[in-house]
């Protein structure tokens, strides 16, 4: 075994980090028997550069599918084309009104402590994902966000501006092995708002964007072709809508399709410093989502209660064996 996982096995015997342990066998038992997994990505995943470690589980097969947020989609590509003009705001907590507003000014986007630079993220991708949309409604095309993401990404467009490794993106990763991918919410992002504005503008129409209510629709038709035998796990990081909506498919399609022989999920893990109270997805342990028909009684379910900036790339490298 590797170093990382070595130290996990000898380390972490109790408490958050025993459910660590846990969490990564029970992932790593539920692919070695044939099993298929989704990871959802919510918060700033990708600008917390999760790429380092889920490219890699990409590329070796240990994710099958993914739900990410609209910003989760975008920024891994806006640091792989610009991660050296970003900033990083190390006493973020202590920035006066004023500081922030000189952020604004100077085209900076703060997330945390690491501030996105407009000019060089925003608008460089801008410029060559509006040629494509523009490209496929001049075709009569339609496709879902991920889908013109992955178009921009293989045609190459974008290597001139390569300012990491590219093995350390994963949404490179994912569109070089076509992996299926759900964004929900796609409108809530930058390039959702921008392409919201064309709409405005009449220089594109909605309808060229997939919506997600087809997602949805798709999202059935592949659970539906994937989830026999052991099935498909759950890997949640973090909470909100990239969890909450493909969660949703399972009993959408038993409750209100009455397809009875739908399996539930078969694995169930989420990494959440959310507090479980308050009505909130986020913070909801696993078995409340036995009573609206996501888990059964036997699926394997773990909480993490930490920061998953920390604990997912731990789990990555303990299922890669790092």
């Amino acid at each position: 075994m590797g170093a990382i996982r070595d130290f996990i096995d000898k380390n972490y015997l109790h408490f958050n980090s025993a459910a660590l342990v846990d969490a990564s066998k029970g992932y790593e038992q539920h692919l070695l028997e044939g099993g298929k997994m989704m990871i959802t990505l919510a918060g700033a995943m990708s600008t917390a550069e999760l790429g380092i470690s889920l490219a890699e589980m990409i590329r070796q097969d240990k994710v099958q599918i993914i739900s990410c947020t609209g910003a989760n989609l975008e920024e891994d590509i806006m640091n792989l084309v610009a991660h050296s003009h970003y900033k990083r705001v190390p006493n973020y907590r202590e920035l006066s009104p004023k500081e922030e507003w000189d952020l604004l000014e100077n085209h900076y986007n703060r997330v945390t402590d690491t501030c996105i630079p407009e000019e060089e993220a925003f608008r460089r991708l801008q410029k060559h994902i509006h040629q494509i949309w523009k490209d496929a409604e001049d075709k009569g095309e339609r496709y879902f966000p991920h889908e013109y993401m992955y178009k921009m990404l293989l045609s190459g467009v974008l290597e001139q501006y390569y300012e990491i490794d590219p093995k350390n993106s994963w949404m490179l990763a994912a569109a070089q092995k076509n992996i299926p991918i759900v964004v929900p919410g796609w409108e809530d992002s930058t390039m959702g708002n921008i392409f919201a504005s064309y709409v405005i503008k009449s220089e594109l129409k909605a309808t060229t964007m997939k919506s997600g209510i087809e997602y949805m629709v798709w999202l059935a038709d592949w659970y539906r072709h994937n989830s026999s035998g052991k099935g498909v796990g759950f890997f949640q990081i973090g909470g909100g809508i990239a969890g909450d909506f493909p969660i949703c498919v399972v009993p959408m399609m038993y409750q209100d399709l009455e397809w009875h022989d739908v399996p539930f999920w078969s694995y169930f893990c989420q990494i959440s410093d959310s507090t479980t109270s308050y009505g909130s997805y986020s913070g909801a342990v696993p078995n409340e989502k036995i009573t609206w028909g996501k888990l059964d009684i036997h699926t394997p379910k773990f909480i993490i209660e930490s920061d998953a900036t920390i604990v997912a790339p731990l789990i990555f490298a303990y299922i890669l064996n790092q």
